[in-house]
């Protein structure tokens, strides 16, 4: 059973959820581009470059919590399939305004920019990895 996320349900572990996209962080960058523009052109337009590259992975990328692992996904293809086993600590910087999502595993670090439901993604890692945060 697939779901898509909402702050308001809460899905059981073993559920398979997949969050929500949320377009804020590269709408922002795109409205920090745009303000920057009159002051420092080249800069702008980096910031806006990132902004459509965000824009481009917030529609086409996806994560979903399985019971047993966080697969990143485009569309119906794996990506990537990190087993909760594997993980020592994860953490949302600035909660108020999360824009960064970092998880440590044995071997790797993992910094994955907030390109969906903040909300969603907090329960679930709650849900599958409680002791570690």
């Amino acid at each position: 059973m697939t779901t898509t996320s909402d702050a308001s349900n809460l899905p059981a572990a073993t559920e398979t959820v997949e969050l929500a996209p949320s377009y804020a962080l590269p709408i922002g960058l795109v409205l920090l581009a745009l303000l920057l523009f009159w002051v420092q052109p080249w800069f702008s337009g980096v910031i806006a470059l990132l902004a459509v590259f965000l824009l481009f992975q917030t529609a086409t990328i996806r994560l979903r919590f399985t019971e047993t692992a966080l697969d990143v996904c485009r569309g119906e293809k794996c990506l990537r399939h990190f087993p909760y086993q594997d993980w020592q600590n994860w953490r949302i910087f600035w909660p108020r305004l999360p824009i960064l999502f970092y998880f440590r595993e044995v071997k790797s670090i993992h910094f994955l920019p907030i390109l969906f439901d903040p909300k969603g993604l907090k329960i679930c890692l709650e849900q599958r990895c409680p002791t570690i945060s």
